[in-house]
């Protein structure tokens, strides 16, 4: 994780947020923007405002460049519940929920082939590639079941 930006106690139900996750996880922040500004959905104005402030918060640091970001995690987790009262029939009162939510994105850096660490790479050397590895065809095994059938039973 590079960054986190945080936004914290926003008025609408995280069942909505969840909504919109899918179409931004894993995609640089830039062009998560440009997705959620093209997806109609009330959500989407409180995604483009947590994404732009994890955005800044990678400017600040040094040597860190936006285009080599993901967005490596994104969460929206229940806050608390403003809880409302509506009239209801025979002198009742309902009970209403205003759910609010708390937004993180997380932040990460692509990972690139040559920076897989040196462990990693000696884990998996004594595996074989698949072009190392001959597979057996169907048609490897046809001579042989052809030679079975072209002997006569009872002539040995």
């Amino acid at each position: 994780m590079i960054t986190r930006a945080v936004l914290r106690y926003v008025r609408i139900t995280p069942r909505k947020f969840r909504q919109i996750i899918p179409l931004v996880k894993g995609k640089n922040p830039q062009d998560a923007i440009s997705i959620l500004m093209s997806v109609k959905k009330g959500a989407s104005k409180y995604g483009i405002d947590v994404i732009s402030s994890a955005i800044n918060n990678v400017k600040r640091m040094q040597g860190v460049e936006v285009s080599d970001l993901y967005i490596s995690n994104l969460i929206a987790n229940g806050g608390p519940m403003l809880k409302r009262f509506k009239a209801a029939s025979m002198g009742r009162a309902s009970l209403i929920k205003k759910r609010t939510s708390h937004i993180t994105v997380e932040l990460d850096r692509v990972a690139k082939k040559a920076e897989l660490p040196k462990a990693h790479a000696a884990k998996y050397a004594h595996k074989e590639t698949a072009e190392n590895v001959k597979k057996e065809t169907i048609k490897d095994k046809q001579p042989e079941a052809k030679k079975k059938s072209t002997t006569k039973k009872g002539k040995e």
